[in-house]
């Protein structure tokens, strides 16, 4: 008989502590890495250990060393927590262990997929017609929405990129405003096209794309693909996506939109205004590990134009079971092949929140972070970006003191953010993204903040 009962209730009692605990928790790891080889290391086993035994040491070897990114006072880079249904939800696919690559391999997971795709084309307000494809995060939601811009706009070109590869093809221009995020040129890198197809496009103060500048670098003679963004990574700051998609269009361009965590606000009636024809671009990308608040890894990738989604992604071969009556195959929508079920959390989150469920997180987020932007203002903190959605930068005088003033937020530990440079300057980086935030949470962490301030100065 094998013992599942015991590790697994080691592991439950140990979870349901840790999350019990987040609300206090220190926010910040409190080992080195140093303690931690020497909690966690030591030579190889030699031979079997009691699986619960094995729980239980693992659980204490990384307890000094995690970083709550859970707690309702993480505000470092753009983490979302868990939601009770998202979490039961992915503990359960890794004790069914489906490989979701095929339907043959997991008709379940392959439904449950179909299913929450619908859900988040609905959600977004996208075309019905939308594909989707469930990935690790927004790194590889780029580089498949960009893969399938390679692809079509190489195919009205007339050049088979699949077939032919790229040399000799025509070269692609990218087109992306000059604070695009890094994952935009890793994916072009992972692409083969190179980084120096980039044309960067001016921005405005906020970060945002000027259209008229894209419209001055438009061309007609070459393939090209424009690469929106809808959520700053520092800012928050959204593109005015209807504009650029009217002009992109007009030159036949693709239109691919990095919308890692600001797509979430086409869910709420409030922020909705603030992505304004959304609809019209080609691909998109997202996370749902980030406003969704489900355990990571689960990136999205969506595209107007299922058929060069799939001639991006999609692989044949004799071994290869396609369902006969022609069953949705999640491996021709992602890079993937074996790949964990990842769809079912998305679900689960999904038809636990329902729409008004996922608005109210997203409202609320956006309504902390303008409250922590207000109390860190009313102590004569320099906020240097418009709240529009949940993040917020803020500069402490010089660079010097606002770097010590990151350093020492995170060693005091009440919250945790990330520092960044903005156009130039040190600033401190403040992402509300989780489920559980409130005002308290905002209240204390502000509080925190001008306690280091004052000893920093």
């Amino acid at each position: 008989m094998v013992d599942w009962e015991g590790p697994l209730t080691e592991a439950y009692e140990r979870a349901t502590a840790y999350l019990d605990g987040l609300p206090e928790r220190r926010v910040g790891p409190r080992a080195t890495a140093g303690e931690l080889r020497e909690a966690l290391g030591g030579p190889l086993p030699a031979g079997p250990t009691d699986p619960r035994k094995v729980i239980a040491r693992l659980a204490e070897g990384v307890e000094d060393g995690l970083l709550p990114s859970g707690s309702g006072r993480f505000f470092g880079f753009v983490f979302g927590g868990a939601t009770p249904a998202s979490l039961a939800a992915d503990w359960l696919t890794t004790t069914w262990d489906q490989n979701a690559g095929l339907y043959a391999a997991s008709p379940a997971a392959a439904v449950v997929e179909e299913v929450a795709a619908a859900w988040l084309v609905e959600l977004f307000g996208l075309p019905r017609s939308t594909s989707v494809g469930f990935v690790t995060g927004a790194q590889m939601a780029n580089f498949t929405g960009l893969a399938a811009a390679r692809h079509e706009v190489l195919r009205r070109a007339g050049w088979d990129v699949e077939r032919d590869g790229l040399v000799g093809a025509p070269p692609i221009r990218v087109l992306a405003g000059a604070e695009r995020h890094d994952t935009i040129d890793r994916a072009l890198r992972f692409l083969g096209l190179g980084t120096s197809c980039i044309v960067p496009i001016a921005v405005d103060e906020q970060g945002r794309m000027r259209a008229d500048a894209l419209e001055a670098a438009l061309t007609d003679d070459a393939p090209q693909i424009v690469c929106a963004q809808v959520g700053n990574v520092n800012t928050g700051a959204i593109d005015a996506v209807r504009d650029i998609c009217e002009r992109a269009h007009e030159h036949q361009a693709w239109v691919h939109v990095d919308g890692a965590f600001g797509l979430w606000a086409a869910v709420s009636e409030q922020l909705r205004p603030l992505v304004d024809g959304i609809e019209l671009a080609d691909s998109w990308a997202s996370d749902a590990h980030k406003w969704l608040n489900v355990p990571y890894d689960s990136g999205l990738v969506l595209c107007a134009h299922p058929e060069p989604h799939r001639a991006a992604m999609s692989i044949r071969a004799a071994y290869l079971i396609q369902d006969e009556n022609g069953e949705r195959d999640p491996m021709d929508y992602n890079p993937e092949f074996s790949r964990r079920a990842r769809g079912i959390p998305v679900y689960a989150a999904v038809r636990a929140l329902g729409r008004s469920g996922i608005a109210e997180i997203v409202d609320r987020c956006h309504a902390m972070a303008q409250r922590f932007a207000d109390a860190l203002r009313a102590e004569g903190v320099e906020v240097l970006n418009e709240v529009v959605l949940n993040q917020i930068l803020v500069r402490f005088g010089d660079d010097e003191l606002t770097r010590r003033v990151v350093a020492a937020v995170q060693r005091e530990g009440t919250c945790w953010m990330s520092g960044t440079t903005w156009q130039g300057t040190a600033a401190m980086r403040i992402s509300v993204t989780n489920w559980t935030t409130g005002a308290a949470d905002i209240d204390r962490s502000a509080a925190a903040v001008v306690r280091c301030l004052r000893d920093q100065r």
